[in-house]
């Protein structure tokens, strides 16, 4: 007769892919989408909640927004999908309308961002990793919402045997984005004065649509991954207001339609063995339209007066449009010496035409600009001591070449002073450390000398809000990171920590600057802007059941050129930078009650509960120099409380959410000091077959 054993129950614990990257030698956040696809309508939010990372909008739906990483923003920040420029996909997709089905993880890299992105990226990074399971799917969803606010994503995958692979995704947004603006002015004729009433938006409709199909073979003796992808995006957008809110705009819009085709090819032992290859090119046609073409003056009771001007930039009638034309190639080649030794050779191409006209205004002279980058990139890493030490070392060199036709409204744009063609070259590079003992215990630290080039919109405008200007320098910056991490297990809890500390000292800083009397944009040079500050994260995690995160944010972005050029004292040095948040905290807890609820409904996978909050510092929209500080406009205080449910069942094959933001209905005002919506609903239902 055997012996009976008896065996104790083990238990194998791991770390997921967004922890290895989190532990990784340079800062990094990583934020796992597919978890919490079904209780979310667009990243935009998500991102928001992330250490160190703050996003602004300038409105509902589909609006603008802006996004800050380590005190480094707007353009500062380069956005990927897939390692991927996401401006492949044209010049609508961005996170907001982007479909979350489609998306595994997002990695945002702070400061340092490596050579394998090609990338110019000053302040920071945005990598989205999109679901590359080999397997059959299909998930779809559909939300409805306040503010007549529809969604629809489809994202599917089929294989067949000879190793063919079938991905389309679908996406489509709709808002009329008909919120209440509380508090706005509006002219009384029985009183003959302003006064301050609450209107509801009448012209901010907003419609994007997403396409693509992706084709190809993976595994193959000559691939491990070869698709030929194509694309279609579609935006309407209508605008209502400049970059202030008492500027009213009733009938001006824009549109753009782009279309693009990519082939990616990846290879492990290409033509050597240990030699990894990662090749991409795309090329997007890119068309752009901003309509503005009637004489009025609206106000927020939707009247209007007739004018002499039209509505957004106070000129004459203008249909005009933008073809940005968009070529991207990237080569990546990773050669590994041992486990503990690669080397990464990488190259970047992006060229953006500019071919401009107006269809109404004879005036404007039509002009084919032209900007082109190269970026080449070498790295080193090393992994010793049996991984307690990660070491990467690295080079990058930047070419810029811009030829410059335009020559409209030269006193505004500076055009008059560039014209033609010109090419410039800079060098960067730097290196990251990372030293982990023990688990609970781990120490990194980075440093780059970055370059960032100025992007189309920066340089060129967006036909709408934002001037050209044309004699933008590149930014230059040295960026020091420095933190600690790690994670303690006790039984059933685990409490995972970071906190980074990080300075920024950059050159040539390029700042939106906003004139009150236009109500338009336009980026401009700061000769140097420092950035210092601190920001901490902790998360709990009690038997897969309990989450909860929290992180702080503190950072002071300040001018630091004390004399200007014709060495007069600079009123704004020292003075923060302006329309920037410099303090802020956001938490967020789920607790899954599916083990409760499936007593009385057996199919039951989850059943998550959520409150997330966020608190912005209240900051100043322009320069503290420029008059009394008592009367300066202010960007207030920020308090939001938000809600979700999300219920799952049949292993997660379907599942119904529904998600509350600004549940106390405040008044927030966010970039520039713009209104957003008050409380808002969303329903989503979801299934996701396999």
């Amino acid at each position: 007769m055997k012996d009976s054993v008896m065996l104790e129950n083990v238990t194998v614990t791991g770390k997921s892919k967004t922890q290895r990257l989190r532990e990784g030698a340079l800062t990094v956040n990583a934020i796992d989408v597919r978890s919490i696809a079904s209780s979310i309508s667009s990243l935009n939010g998500l991102v928001d909640r992330t250490a160190g990372v703050k996003l602004r909008e300038e409105g509902g739906v589909g609006s603008d927004f802006d996004l800050s990483i380590n005190g480094m923003s707007g353009n500062s920040v380069r956005y990927f999908i897939d390692g991927v420029p996401l401006d492949t996909k044209g010049s609508g997709v961005n996170l907001a309308n982007l479909p979350v089905n489609l998306i595994d993880h997002i990695e945002i890299y702070k400061g340092v961002v490596p050579t394998w992105l090609s990338s110019d990226a000053l302040g920071g990074a945005v990598n989205i990793v999109t679901n590359r399971k080999k397997v059959n799917y299909l998930d779809a969803s559909y939300g409805f919402g306040s503010y007549h606010t529809h969604r629809g994503d489809l994202n599917a995958q089929y294989v067949l045997k000879n190793g063919l692979t079938i991905r389309p995704t679908l996406g489509i947004s709709y808002s009329k984005n008909d919120y209440m603006m509380r508090g706005v002015e509006v002219w009384n004729e029985e009183s003959r004065e302003y006064i301050a009433v609450d209107r509801r938006r009448f012209h901010d409709d907003y419609l994007s649509a997403i396409g693509q199909l992706e084709v190809g073979f993976t595994d193959k003796w000559w691939a491990d991954e070869f698709f030929v992808c194509a694309s279609f995006n579609k935006v309407e957008k209508e605008v209502q207001t400049g970059q202030i809110q008492t500027k009213v705009v009733g009938e001006a819009e824009r549109r753009s339609k782009s279309w693009s085709i990519s082939a990616n090819y990846q290879k492990r032992d290409f033509l050597l063995k240990n030699l990894t290859a990662t090749l991409s090119l795309s090329h997007t046609w890119d068309h752009s339209q901003t309509i503005d073409t009637v004489y009025r003056k609206y106000d927020w009771n939707g009247d209007y007066i007739k004018s002499s001007r039209n509505e957004i930039t106070g000129r004459a009638r203008t249909l005009r449009h933008y073809k940005r034309p968009l070529t991207i190639g990237r080569a990546d080649l990773r050669y590994r010496f041992s486990d503990a030794h690669q080397l990464n050779l990488s190259y970047g191409l992006n060229r953006t035409g500019n071919d401009r006209w107006d269809e109404v205004d004879k005036s404007f002279e039509p002009a084919n600009d032209i900007l082109a980058k190269h970026i080449i990139g070498l790295s080193y890493n090393q992994i010793l001591f049996g991984g307690i030490l990660n070491n990467t070392f690295f080079l990058k060199d930047y070419v810029n070449h811009l030829n410059i036709n335009q020559t409209d409204i030269p006193t505004v744009t500076g055009s008059r002073e560039v014209q033609g063609s010109s090419t410039s070259n800079d060098l960067g590079g730097g290196v990251g450390i990372k030293l982990q003992p023990m688990e609970p215990l781990a120490l990194k630290a980075s440093y780059e000398h970055s370059v960032r080039l100025p992007l189309a919109r920066e340089l060129l405008g967006n036909g709408t809000t934002i001037y050209a200007n044309v004699a933008l320098e590149p930014e230059k910056s040295e960026n020091w990171n420095v933190g600690l991490f790690g994670t303690l297990r006790m039984g059933d809890h685990t409490l995972s920590y970071e906190a980074n500390g990080f300075l920024r000292r950059v050159d040539n800083y390029i700042q939106p600057q906003v004139s009150e009397k236009e109500g338009m944009m336009q980026y401009v040079n700061v000769p140097a802007v420092h950035i210092k500050g601190l920001e901490g994260e902790l998360r709990y995690d009690w038997q897969q059941r309990l989450q909860v995160v929290g992180n702080v944010t503190w950072q002071d972005a300040r001018d630091r050129q004390e004399f200007k050029s014709d060495g007069k004292p600079s009123v704004t040095f020292n003075n923060h930078v302006p329309n920037r948040p410099w303090f802020y905290a956001s938490a967020e807890a789920r607790y899954d009650l599916g083990s409760l609820v499936a007593h009385l409904l057996p199919l039951t996978s989850h059943f998550y509960i959520g409150i997330d909050y966020q608190w912005v510092h209240w900051f100043y929209l322009s320069w503290e120099g420029y008059g009394a500080l008592e009367t300066k406009a202010r960007i207030p205080e920020k308090n939001i409380v938000g809600a979700n449910v999300t219920y799952s069942w049949q292993q997660e094959r379907y599942s119904l959410s529904l998600t509350c933001d600004n549940l106390f209905d405040e008044t927030v005002y966010d970039n520039y000091k713009l209104q957003k919506p008050g409380r808002s609903l969303f329903a989503k239902f979801r299934i996701n077959l396999h």
